[in-house]
């Protein structure tokens, strides 16, 4: 199992090979999206609205992206691992924003950042890239931005919007930003972008010419049944899951059917199983009759 790193999503582009990038918000769905060979996961801001019930993603803080990241990292092994900068992290000036994306690196395990914003960041750009930590730019629909552009709409129709777009990219490429996300842009923009730079794009919104795609990972999942953009395809129902398995449990609750005898303990000490030597060496044995730990929560990654 190989590492994702900013030279294999580079090297990836260069070959032709798509990216895939989904986001994460705990160490469970980081485990699953990693152990399914997703290139990519984003600690997005989007959590403010997914995890938190915002409206909008303006008022997740940093300590709450620190504390998201973090839990995605320790279930994250093979996928290259990216924060956002929540709104107000970076916006201020270069020295605030290069604590703040230190920190996100120091105390939330990620291996690069994300900012939104065009060339009017360049300045900002660079001083994280120097400080150490790699920034993957983000222009389009920049939801940090939302009241400023008057809701969530499409960005860069007409010529001269797609112009500004094309020249943000190349802009933040020279910033050293060593990817970009393009979101809900026109799909001949997105290609034209993606030509234009040498560093990958990942689409979301944004057709199929990028070098790779992003979703947000409830979406994909298919969580919120009255959620259904454009942009999303949705690979699962687990609205409908989550909701007959909440169900069926609610009614063996209510009919005295849960839990069994295969789900309760008993008085007696249950029979030891035959263990294998690799087995009996790994775990540590019961002295004076006391009785093995449980396993209380799954932990993942070391279940």
């Amino acid at each position: 199992m190989k590492k994702v790193t900013i030279h294999t999503l580079r090297k990836m582009k260069q070959a032709g090979e798509r990216i895939t990038m989904l986001t994460a918000y705990d160490a469970s769905f980081a485990r699953l999206l990693d152990q399914a060979q997703i290139d990519v996961l984003l600690v997005g801001d989007s959590l403010g609205m997914v995890v938190q019930g915002h409206d909008t993603t303006l008022p997740v803080t940093l300590d709450q992206m620190v504390y998201h990241c973090a839990a995605v990292a320790r279930g994250t092994q093979r996928a290259h691992l990216v924060g956002d900068m929540p709104f107000g992290s970076y916006q201020a000036g270069a020295d605030e924003a290069v604590k703040n994306a230190m920190r996100l690196v120091a105390e939330g395990g990620v291996e690069a950042v994300k900012l939104e914003g065009g060339a009017d960041y360049c300045d900002v750009i660079g001083r994280i890239v120097r400080a150490g930590v790699p920034v993957m730019g983000h222009i389009g629909l920049t939801p940090q931005s939302v009241h400023k552009m008057g809701g969530y709409v499409v960005q860069g129709r007409g010529e001269e919007k797609a112009a500004r777009l094309v020249a943000d990219a190349r802009a933040l490429e020279k910033a050293g930003c060593y990817s970009l996300i393009l979101e809900a842009i026109p799909a001949d923009l997105a290609a034209q972008i993606t030509r234009s730079v040498s560093i990958p794009t990942i689409g979301i919104g944004a057709g199929i010419e990028c070098d790779g795609q992003v979703l947000v990972v409830y979406d994909l999942l298919g969580m919120n049944p009255d959620f259904s953009p454009k942009f999303v395809k949705k690979y699962a129902n687990l609205a409908h899951v989550i909701g007959e398995a909440a169900s069926r449990y609610r009614d063996e609750v209510r009919a005295g059917a849960f839990p069994d005898e295969e789900h309760s303990f008993s008085a007696e000490k249950p029979a030891p199983k035959p263990a294998t030597v690799a087995a009996v060496t790994a775990l540590p044995l019961p002295t004076n009759g006391e009785e093995r730990p449980l396993k209380l929560y799954s932990v993942p990654g070391r279940d």
